[in-house]
């Protein structure tokens, strides 16, 4: 399907000005993905912003953890559907399907994560992801607790994506202008 040629109402600049380290994350983004994500293409409006936004998401999705990256993932979307952020929805929902090698998973997941087939440890750990997104406020020992009785220790806990779930994606803007 054809993409508009803009991302943005700002003008987003060229990579070959871009400073040389995020040049080169460019470039590994067009080698592995076959694009520079708009997100990121954004983001180079202010440089030190996309640092650390790829700080962030380095952090998050690829630092040790008890959770593996589908798992990461999965979160992910799970997060993007209670946010409804079609940008995200649309990324991480196919990793999923990537990584997962399953695509009817990775649809479940962004329409309603609750009729997918998981095992209990994913099933709590969606659980807590989704309620921390929707009823921060809400959160309380026992939920924690539930992830304990579900296999997961208080470091995949900390050490996830999930504590900073709630946070992110909560632009409200449309996909074009991520």
């Amino acid at each position: 399907m054809p993409q508009p040629d803009h991302i943005s109402a700002l003008p987003t600049p060229d990579p070959e000005t871009l400073d040389e380290d995020l040049a080169a994350l460019f470039a590994v983004c067009t080698e592995k993905l076959g694009i520079v994500p708009n997100v990121l293409r954004t983001y180079s409006l202010r440089p030190q912003k996309l640092r650390n936004f790829v700080a962030m998401y380095n952090e998050l999705m690829l630092a040790p953890s008890g959770l593996s990256k589908l798992e990461r993932e999965m979160v992910a979307v799970v997060v993007s559907s209670a946010n409804r952020c079609y940008y995200c929805l649309v990324a991480h929902g196919q990793a999923v399907r990537r990584l997962s090698g399953d695509a009817e998973l990775g649809e479940m997941l962004v329409m309603n994560y609750r009729i997918a087939r998981l095992d209990p440890r994913r099933r709590a750990m969606l659980d807590f992801a989704w309620k921390l997104t929707t009823e921060p406020a809400a959160i309380a020992e026992e939920d924690r607790t539930e992830l304990r009785r579900a296999g997961l220790a208080d470091e995949d806990i900390l050490t996830s994506p999930i504590p900073w779930a709630f946070s992110t994606c909560r632009t409200g803007w449309p996909a074009v202008w991520i």
